[in-house]
């Protein structure tokens, strides 16, 4: 990966600015032990140790497509065009979780009930095109565009059987790593299927292993094989597997590597690092790496894939204020692709568009206020900015992704947000954030000409 002169110059200058302030964030080197607790040894029971739990999340999401970009809906049988769609879903989880077993081996369950009513039942509304389970992953429709009045599923349902501080999970489950992550920014989240193996044995070194052949949509009842999140010929694929490290090497750094291999699609690798630097009531400096190499295997379903992806961001930070430049850029003739209902893409300028077209480069500048510096804690502000351009796939040989008649494009996106978490009461931890972004782009990027506004609010529960 050879990083541009742009982004080495916001390296050094950024280094420089905060090396002129004290350094209070320990750079202290942390040897490798092994951990001086034991989460099964504390262990309460499986009775004694048990929870029932969960929340509910009302979801309103307001689109206006702009200039020539429209919906569908199904009008009277006829495919129907409209400029603006709205979803208003109410989703809800109960969650009975038991504790472990006592002994060497701690054995627990988890299970997880998923219910979603749509409050918003207008097909004209929901703009779900012809129908069908994937034709809008924020409101489920049926085959005629109308949306499903509520829905339950399992979200999850697992054994866990841990030794130490090391847990085998066996069945529909959460998992979150760069490459294979639960996503959960509708109404409720994805999940997987299959086993996985979390071990955090040593003080400062955590591993974890994972093999899925299924994935629990965002906004469908059933279980689905693995596809990618941009290809346009629906491939699909039974098996992914990945394994990885997180690593702290001095307390100022984090690092992780990851590998995944999706059957028949690709091989994937991550490096992710995290460092911190001076004392933020004065001045803080956050620099933040992620990087992504993406290799075609197998049958190659997904046609020749060789793309490398990287961000680079830095994050100053003044008392309540803080200010954000991140750098992105993709190195293939395809789009950086990751697996459909998942979060694995750990890259700094995924916001509304992921910024990940063939040979795209970006730039985005972020400001945040935290208003407890003013007496207000759980009170945020955020505004950011983000450019892509450059995209060009017009040396794509495959058939995977619609790529071709990228040739120059560029766009635009700027957002606006507000949240706030209640800090007492019977509603703690309660929480309302309310967002506005505008995305615009040239005739053949690919995200199209957008504005939206979103009112989420989250409200946790505790029966047990």
């Amino acid at each position: 990966m050879k990083l541009s002169s742009t982004a080495l110059l916001a390296l050094a200058i950024s280094s420089i600015t905060a090396t002129a302030y004290a350094e209070t964030v320990s750079q202290d080197f942390v040897p490798t032990g092994l951990s001086t607790t034991n989460a099964q040894a504390d262990t309460k029971g499986f009775v004694e140790g048990q929870s029932l739990s969960g929340s509910t999340r009302n979801w309103y999401a307001n689109e206006l497509k702009r200039r020539d970009d429209r919906f569908k809906y199904q009008k009277d049988g006829v495919l129907t065009t409209t400029p603006r769609r709205t979803n208003w879903v109410q989703g809800t989880i109960l969650n009975y979780t038991s504790g472990f077993t006592q002994g060497t081996v701690g054995i627990s369950t988890e299970i997880a009930a998923y219910n979603a009513i749509a409050l918003d039942r207008s097909r004209h509304d929901v703009a779900a095109g012809s129908g069908g389970a994937s034709a809008n992953n924020r409101t489920l429709s049926d085959n005629n565009g109308d949306p499903v009045d509520q829905w339950s599923k399992l979200g999850l349902a697992n054994v866990k059987a841990r030794i130490s501080n090391t847990t085998l999970t066996a069945g529909r489950q959460n998992f979150s790593t760069p490459i294979v992550d639960v996503i959960g920014n509708r109404p409720l989240p994805s999940s997987f299927e299959g086993v996985s193996i979390h071990s955090e044995e040593f003080n400062n070194l955590s591993f974890d292993l994972g093999t899925f052949d299924r994935v629990s949509p965002r906004t469908e009842q059933s279980l689905s094989k693995f596809r990618s999140e941009y290809n346009n010929n629906n491939a699909e694929t039974d098996h992914v597997n990945t394994a990885g490290l997180n690593y702290q090497p001095f307390k100022s750094l984090k690092t992780s590597l990851y590998v995944a291999n999706v059957e028949d699609f690709w091989n994937q690798y991550y490096f992710g690092a995290t460092h911190e630097l001076g004392d933020s009531s004065v001045l803080g400096l956050t620099t933040g790496l992620n990087y992504y190499k993406t290799l075609d295997t197998g049958k190659k379903e997904m046609g020749k894939i060789d793309n490398d992806a990287y961000s680079l961001s830095f994050g100053l930070t003044h008392q309540a204020h803080s200010l954000t430049f991140s750098w992105q850029q993709i190195v293939g003739d395809e789009y950086f692709d990751y697996l459909h209902e998942t979060n694995g893409i750990y890259l700094a300028n995924s916001l509304l568009s992921d910024f990940n077209g063939p040979n795209e480069k970006s730039f985005q500048i972020a400001y945040g206020l935290n208003m407890a510096e003013y007496g207000v804690p759980g009170l945020k502000f955020n505004i950011y900015q983000a450019r892509g351009w450059g995209i060009d796939g017009t040396h794509y040989t495959g058939t995977a992704y619609d790529v071709k008649n990228l040739d120059g494009e560029h766009h635009y996106e700027y957002g606006i947000g507000t949240s706030y978490a209640v800090q007492s009461g019977p509603l703690k931890a309660t929480t309302v954030r309310a967002t506005y972004t505008t995305h615009r782009a040239s005739a053949n990027q690919g995200d199209g000409n957008i504005n939206e506004f979103r009112l989420v609010t989250t409200i946790p529960f505790n029966i047990l």
